[in-house]
């Protein structure tokens, strides 16, 4: 439950910040929603590998610094009595009372913190930012001399979101046709809206039409392995992992990996004197150093003979791969990103059948969704085989894959409006009192 009830009208307004943590950064913006659009300002602040397998202290400490920077470069103005409203983007498994709150199941992505897991994310994030003080300008007094004032943080958490219910809400925002917001990317996962009467686990008396977006967490799929087909390659990953027999689905579809399948791949035909004989393969042996932008770069490759490939391959491993080896790492790039493609629409097509849904938009976000060259077209290939309709072009398909909008910004902003809005209404459900 994400206690976000029901899909925005489009004309929300208002500013706010909001919080991205990713697998790489964390993306901190200011956010204007007009009514009609959006404006964004951002920042982004680089994780360090330590954060990610360090302390909880650490880790919110750096988020906690990170925003009070942004709101000091920025000047943005606030107080005890008017706080700057935040949005929270907190792409993992929690358990939500409320909608501000979030208790961390299990860490993904390759997060391996400590103190974390059990514990409320909203609660650490803001015991973090209450430690912090600002330094703001009043008023210049002349050219180098600024009055200042301190203060604390003036910030006040509204919502804890996932990424993929921000990217549905976001796309729906100006895209009324939207049904479902998904990630393909670093992870795999999904959102819809689902009947208030149809959760099991809600306690809440709210009308049983009522619709509450579901983070659906479809990356732990199978973690008892009864259904999916796993390669030696799939378990080694699974084995190596920091959370080893969880993200099954995950791990077998999510940008993440499927670099690493790659290189796990060229490691045993390696192993069986198969390919790259009599070169040096040391840097090959380092985990997850073929990221799956090398994939995506291999398809995309329209140079003679595979230029462009075996000159990547040289910069990242050192290797020269020859013309053979080259037409290989083609058509194992196309496996891998084939099935990664049809895993994730199968998730889609699971919601889909599950709510009789037969057309709409489904706002995908994600490096894989958006940047591999041959995703979309197979993704509706193997939903339109899963969901027993033929498509010839683009304009064919009733359940259409759109670009998302930024869900992780402008979705964790609208959310944050919807949020506000209906407190101001009375609609409590899911909100803290005295939380607005």
């Amino acid at each position: 439950m994400t206690w976000v009830l029901g899909f925005p009208t489009g004309k929300e307004k208002g500013s706010f910040l909001t919080i991205d943590l990713g697998g790489t950064n964390i993306r901190i913006c200011w956010i204007t929603l007009t009514g009609d659009g959006s404006k964004v300002d951002q920042d982004k602040y680089k994780l360090s590998d330590e954060l990610k397998k360090g302390s909880a202290d650490d880790l919110w400490s750096f988020i906690a610094d990170s925003l009070q920077q942004f709101i000091e470069s920025r000047n943005l103005k606030g107080d005890e009595d008017n706080p700057l409203p935040l949005g929270f983007t907190f792409s993992y498994p929690v358990l939500q009372d409320y909608i501000d709150h979030g208790v961390l199941q299990t860490w993904t992505k390759g997060f391996d913190i400590e103190g974390c897991e059990g514990h409320d994310a909203g609660a650490q994030l803001r015991e973090a930012m209450e430690k912090r003080v600002i330094t703001l300008p009043i008023h210049a007094v002349h050219v180098v001399c600024w009055l200042t004032s301190i203060q604390k943080l003036p910030v006040k958490l509204i919502c804890l979101i996932n990424d993929t219910v921000g990217a549905m809400i976001a796309s729906a925002y100006n895209d009324p046709d939207t049904i479902i917001g998904a990630i393909f990317g670093t992870g795999c996962n999904a959102a819809y809206m689902e009947d208030c009467g149809s959760i099991p686990k809600l306690t809440a008396k709210l009308p049983k039409d009522l619709p509450m977006a579901i983070n659906c967490e479809y990356g732990a799929f199978d973690n008892s392995h009864q259904s999916l087909p796993r390669t030696t390659y799939d378990e080694t990953i699974d084995k190596e992992s920091p959370r080893p027999g969880e993200q099954t689905f995950e791990k077998m579809s999510a940008g993440l990996y499927l670099g690493e399948i790659t290189r796990l791949v060229l490691v045993d035909l390696h192993k069986k004197g198969l390919v790259f004989k009599d070169q040096d393969v040391s840097k090959l042996q380092e985990s997850y150093i073929v990221d799956t932008a090398v994939l995506s770069s291999i398809e995309d490759d329209e140079s003679p003979k595979l230029r462009d490939t075996a000159e990547e391959f040289q910069s990242i491993l050192n290797i020269t791969p020859t013309e053979p080896e080259l037409e290989l790492l083609r058509r194992l790039a196309e496996l891998i990103a084939v099935r990664g493609a049809r895993l994730c629409a199968c998730g889609i097509a699971a919601i889909c059948n599950k709510k009789g849904i037969s057309k709409g938009h489904v706002a995908a976000d994600g490096s894989v969704a958006n940047k591999h060259p041959k995703f979309k077209k197979r993704w509706a290939q193997a939903l339109g085989e899963i969901l027993d309709w033929e498509t010839k072009s683009e304009s064919d398909q009733p359940i259409l894959l759109t670009s998302a909008e930024d869900g992780s910004g402008v979705g964790a902003a609208v959310i944050a409006a919807m949020t506000m809005e209906r407190a101001k209404k009375g609609q409590i459900a899911g909100i803290r009192e005295g939380m607005l």
